[in-house]
């Protein structure tokens, strides 16, 4: 077999002889050896494919993201989640979120890379709904949004506070209804309210009843059309459900990346005051979940999990180490950005799980 130097790799390929010592550290050039301190690489080895450059939008639009905020995002730890995107690899053609949230982790993928197939899914009925809107009626929600916008921003706080306040009445009488005629109404109000309410909060009360208070925003943006367009664009051919996660086991195959994101165990005794739906999510959910997780390793899919750390607060806390064993747990540095306690808030330490 004859061989070729990573410079002379480099100058066939058209990149850096940095990224084809790269390409050789990550074993993505079959057969690459390093000889001493530098690589020596078959001559016959073709440009591994770089799924960096395959990009959804090919100009100059503005990258989509997320049109909710939502408590729990991973807007923030985006730099550390994209090191595990296995899309380079060619056999993974699909993706799919159980635990779809706010969606900082799907926009990103959807922003980057072509994927075949794309399966996201949350217990939220509402949140789903909008997502369902913003993909199928984005032109007929971006009008109601610029009317709640147009009403909305010349109030006083006192007026605000009123309309807020009617809006949330009517958003929870249509959840109650649950009449699908008024389903761009709900999602529409779902995202007035997420754009106005306190710290963008999903909380409910036992009756599974919106309660979140008027925020303080002076010019919050009600409707951002732009992004909503763009986000409409990316959803098109996502298969989109609600309900429960494991119902995404029918979509997971071997060909599949899976982020699981699930409501996070709590860390502290008061952390957990955030209900995103009437259920909870406690330790049997979280053993359940990882037996779940098992199972699609066992179908050969690549992993990633996010959970908090309960090392944060307890040092002897093995939990995740117990239930995800034979996974690789790597701890990343994130922002608490909502606590009832200020003096809490802060850098701590998530969970990052993998299978890979």
């Amino acid at each position: 077999m004859e061989f070729m130097s990573a410079r002379e790799a480099a100058e066939k390929w058209g990149i850096s002889q940095r990224r084809v010592a790269t390409l050789c550290s990550e074993q993505r050039i079959k057969n690459a050896t390093m000889v001493g301190n530098m690589w020596i690489i078959p001559s016959s080895a073709e440009k591994p494919r770089d799924a960096r450059s395959i990009r959804y939008f090919q100009n100059d639009e503005k990258k989509i993201k997320p049109f909710l905020k939502w408590a729990g995002g991973k807007g923030q730890l985006l730099s550390e989640i994209e090191k595990f995107y296995p899309f380079e690899n060619e056999r993974i053609t699909k993706y799919a979120e159980p635990f779809v949230g706010g969606g900082a982790v799907l926009f990103d993928i959807l922003s980057k890379y072509k994927i075949e197939e794309v399966y996201i899914n949350d217990i939220n009925a509402e949140l789903i709904n909008t997502y369902i809107n913003v993909r199928d009626n984005v032109d007929k929600l971006i009008c109601i949004l610029k009317v709640f916008q147009e009403e909305y921003i010349p109030l006083d706080t006192g007026r605000r506070k009123l309309y807020y306040l009617d809006k949330r009445s009517r958003f929870n009488e249509l959840k109650v209804k649950e009449d699908e005629v008024l389903n761009i109404e709900k999602a529409a109000l779902m995202i007035f309210l997420n754009k106005t309410c306190f710290n963008g909060l999903y909380r409910v009360n036992k009756k599974g009843l919106f309660n979140v208070p008027m925020g303080s925003y002076k010019n919050p943006m009600i409707c951002d059309d732009k992004n909503l367009l763009a986000v409409s664009k990316s959803l098109e051919n996502v298969i989109i459900k609600c309900g429960d996660y494991r119902e995404s086991g029918d979509f997971i195959d071997k060909n599949t990346f899976v982020y699981f994101d699930p409501p996070y165990r709590p860390i502290t005794d008061t952390a957990s005051f955030t209900a995103y739906t009437e259920n909870s999510f406690n330790d049997e959910d979280q053993i359940k979940l990882s037996n779940f997780v098992n199972d699609m390793n066992r179908k050969g899919a690549k992993i990633l999990l996010s959970n908090s750390d309960p090392k944060n607060t307890d040092k002897e806390d093995n939990f995740f180490e117990n239930i995800y064993s034979s996974f690789n747990i790597k701890r990343v540095k994130a922002s608490r950005m909502i606590n009832r306690n200020s003096n809490s808030r802060g850098k701590i330490k998530e969970l990052l799980i993998s299978n890979f």
